[in-house]
């Protein structure tokens, strides 16, 4: 092992120390890293009212700020099983790291404008600068949103601004058009003056989803499958009473308490794999962008198992 991947290693373990909710890992724990967003929150209202253990597991949320905290932690086993993207698993398969797609989850990226703009429709920003992070999941969503409304890749402007909160600030300012960005942020952006041109919800883009590695599916697939069940459980709570959660968007989710009370819940879906064409369509984007050197068979990229019985 190189010094630079021992430091990695050794960074990721502490991390994954000081990021959970006790302070350090819990023996026998299945520990899965979530963001404080919309995809995670089932997982946090299991947490909340014990659906985990009502279901026989014990597992450790472990929260991250980002994903590169979150993919360092992931690729040196300090969690077994994370909230990500479909993008991010093709890139960790490529690299080598064995890992396997579960299911989608059902989190909201979308594109705001600001506040002010004339733009009702993606059309309308076509040679405007759109605010978002290079070669990300909200790169590939501005981009296959904007083909998907007919703007031509040509006329797609996008200006790199890494730092979400930099992000909103700057469209919310008009320093540009508009801004890609996932909840809470959108919520926030609209709370704000800003106006929600399009979201993953309006045109059915299956990006986000949840991954285990391959150690972890072969040692604990019984777990994985009863964290599914509670999850379940927590998702058609959340879908039956939505208002009754907002206070949880603000406690776990990291929401403020305005844009808890804007928020539009998203629908939460019964656990399934992403389609074909997802992973397809996630495919050719990093082809197009030189980050996808071979074609990765689909089916090594997803594990069916532990929602078998959904």
């Amino acid at each position: 092992m190189t010094m630079k991947k021992a430091s990695l290693f050794a960074a990721a373990i502490l991390l994954a120390a000081i990021l959970s909710p006790l302070g350090a890992q819990t023996k026998g724990a299945l520990r899965l890293g979530v963001f404080a967003d919309a995809d995670s929150l089932p997982f946090m209202l299991c947490e909340s009212e014990n659906l985990f253990a009502a279901e026989g597991v014990d597992v450790q949320l472990v929260r991250f700020q980002s994903a590169v905290e979150r993919d360092s932690a992931f690729q040196a086993g300090a969690v077994d099983g994370v909230i990500t993207d479909v993008l991010a698993v093709i890139l960790a398969v490529q690299g080598g790291f064995p890992v396997k797609i579960t299911s989608l989850t059902d989190g909201r990226y979308g594109i705001a404008a600001s506040p002010g703009s004339k733009a009702e429709k993606l059309a309308d920003l076509a040679g405007k600068p759109i605010g978002m992070s290079s070669n990300s999941v909200i790169h590939y969503m501005v981009d296959t949103l904007m083909a998907a409304a007919g703007v031509p890749a040509a006329e797609v402007n996008l200006l790199p601004i890494p730092k979400m909160p930099v992000r909103l600030e700057s469209m919310l300012a008009g320093q540009v058009a508009a801004a890609g960005m996932p909840e809470p942020f959108l919520t926030t952006a609209r709370v704000r003056g800003a106006k929600i041109i399009a979201t993953t919800d309006d045109y059915g883009l299956g990006a986000g989803v949840l991954a285990f590695s391959q150690e972890a599916l072969a040692g604990r697939l019984a777990d994985i499958a009863a964290l599914y069940r509670a999850y379940w459980k927590a998702a058609q709570r959340i879908n039956a009473a939505p208002d009754q959660y907002r206070p949880l968007l603000v406690k776990k989710a990291g929401f403020s308490e305005e844009a808890a009370a804007a928020y539009s819940f998203v629908v939460y879906k019964k656990p399934r794999l992403p389609a074909a064409a997802d992973l397809s369509r996630a495919a050719a984007w990093l082809g197009s962008k030189g980050l996808l050197k071979a074609t990765i068979a689909q089916a090594a990229l997803l594990d069916p198992r532990p929602i078998e019985g959904f």
